[in-house]
């Protein structure tokens, strides 16, 4: 802890301010730590524009719905409690293919929600032909509220995209602790980068968590020194 606070000391005196705003984690879809059929992975034109030209999906033709089974999974350890929103870079082309649900435990209880069709885990996709970003949200009968989930334990998460409809198409996700931004750049959301691709592969071995300020740097780091 006292390297921690000379380092931060000598960083000041230096010049350099160091701002604790909004924790950012870009993930690509298609690098999920397990990916359950019928949800798979596509590198076709059918998704021409996507991040690194791969997406995850339910195989199937617009107008057909009914997709029930298959999603895919991502360990995310988050070292700081709090609030978090999700986005996700997404291409929905009509009203049968427009929606996925979504768990991410421990915030949501350890509920398989293909089989309890509990609307609160029911994100209904923003439609659209081109790839474009939407806030997760609860889909139920009276409205779609967006999302926020309260983290509030150290350590690792499981984020759970599971699939509703065929046909609707992710692309990638952005968790963020900005959850008052209505629109996507209001809250700094963007693709990932090939920094975060690395990471992502390699488990998250120094999470990629930027400090949207003067200084970016890791929260492993910081725990080490």
């Amino acid at each position: 802890m006292k390297k921690k606070l000379i380092i931060l000391a000598l960083l000041f005196c230096a010049g350099f301010i160091i701002e604790a705003k909004d924790i950012e984690i870009a993930l690509e879809a298609e690098l999920a730590q397990r990916i359950e059929e019928p949800m798979k992975i596509d590198d076709s034109n059918k998704g021409k524009g996507a991040s690194n030209g791969k997406f995850i999906w339910m195989e199937g033709k617009p107008a057909v719905g009914g997709g029930g089974k298959g999603w895919a999974e991502f360990d995310i350890p988050i070292q700081k409690k709090g609030k978090y929103a999700i986005w996700g870079r997404v291409l929905a082309w009509d009203g049968n293919s427009d929606s996925f649900w979504v768990t991410w435990k421990p915030a949501d209880p350890d509920e398989d929600a293909q089989a309890t069709q509990n609307t609160k885990f029911r994100w209904a996709v923003q439609q659209g032909p081109e790839w474009h970003w939407d806030r997760v949200n609860a889909w139920l009968d009276g409205g779609t509220p967006e999302r926020e989930w309260d983290i509030k334990t150290d350590g690792e998460t499981v984020l759970r995209i599971a699939v509703r409809e065929d046909a609707t198409m992710l692309d990638s996700l952005f968790i963020t602790s900005n959850i008052k931004a209505k629109d996507p750049a209001g809250a700094n959301v963007r693709e990932p980068t090939k920094k975060d691709r690395e990471i992502q592969k390699k488990g998250f071995g120094g999470l990629a968590v930027d400090s949207n300020g003067k200084i970016s740097t890791t929260w492993s780091i910081l725990k080490n020194q």
